[in-house]
Formats: structure tokens, sequence, C-alpha cells
């Protein structure tokens, strides 16, 4: 009784929203990643010509279970996965920070966007890259003292 009135407002809509869609603004979305985690090596700055400089360094972060049938009594063997994240600095002042105070064995969040790019290695083949792309960094354990 009450649906197909529903239904023929929500088609006029959609068709109506399309028709507009076409010729205004693009919908928003968002790419977010938060990352806790420790540095994998010390950053690198590396510059390509014509273009910014960008920080670069690895970030590992860890996921832990525990297997087998009594889960609910802490009992059972102990897993854990480490993934590998890059993490590209572009922003000048942040790039700077990050290039100067992360070090290897750091404990940083990370936030930021994933980015999915293409390469060509030296060998001529093609490859996929993911990035995430570094907004902000907050450093967790202090080694600003170290450089002091």
């Amino acid at each position: 009784m009450f649906r197909r009135p529903v239904l023929q407002v929500l088609h006029q809509f959609v068709r109506h929203e399309s028709e507009i869609a076409s010729s205004l603004v693009l919908e928003r979305s968002l790419n977010r990643v938060q990352l806790l985690g420790r540095v994998g090596q010390d950053p690198v700055m590396r510059q390509v010509e014509g273009k910014n400089p960008v920080t670069i360094f690895s970030l590992a972060t860890n996921e832990m279970w525990r297997s087998g049938e009594s889960e609910a009594y802490q009992m059972g063997d102990v897993s854990q996965k480490t993934t590998w994240h890059r993490i590209s600095v572009f922003r000048p002042g942040l790039r700077d920070v990050a290039y100067q105070y992360v070090k290897k064995g750091s404990r940083i969040y990370v936030e930021g966007k994933v980015d999915y790019g293409e390469y060509t290695d030296k060998n001529n083949v093609r490859r996929q890259a993911t990035t995430i792309i570094a907004d902000n960094i907050i450093f967790l354990s202090d080694q600003t003292k170290e450089k002091a």
C-alpha cells in the first residue's frame, strides 16, 4: 500500500539527481588511513628531477590473536601477523620533521590516505605500489631528545 508512492518518488529523485550530477560538482568521498606502529628503517629523502622532494620510510603494524578452542579462557597459542606499509611524506614542514626525527624502531602514529600507483622498474617491468601519503605524524616514543 505504501510502497508504490515511495518507489515512484525515489525513481523520480534518482532520475533527477543523475541529470543534475553530470553537470554539477563531484560527490564527496573519503580516503583516510590511521596507522600505529614501529618504523622499520630510517627515512630517506628522494627527489625526482622537476618534482618536490619526498621523505619515505616503512612502518610495521602487528595483528595478534589467540588460536585454539579456549579463547575465552586466554588459553591457546598466540599468533601474530606483521604488515609493512610504505609511508611517503610530501608536505614540506612535515617532510623535513619526519626526515630529521623519525628513526628505526620509533613508535609513531600516522594519518593519511592510501595511494595506488604504478611504476616501471629497472628491468622495464610494470609494477604496482601501494603507499600511504602521510598528512600527520605523532611521535609516541621520545626520539627527539636523542638529537638534541
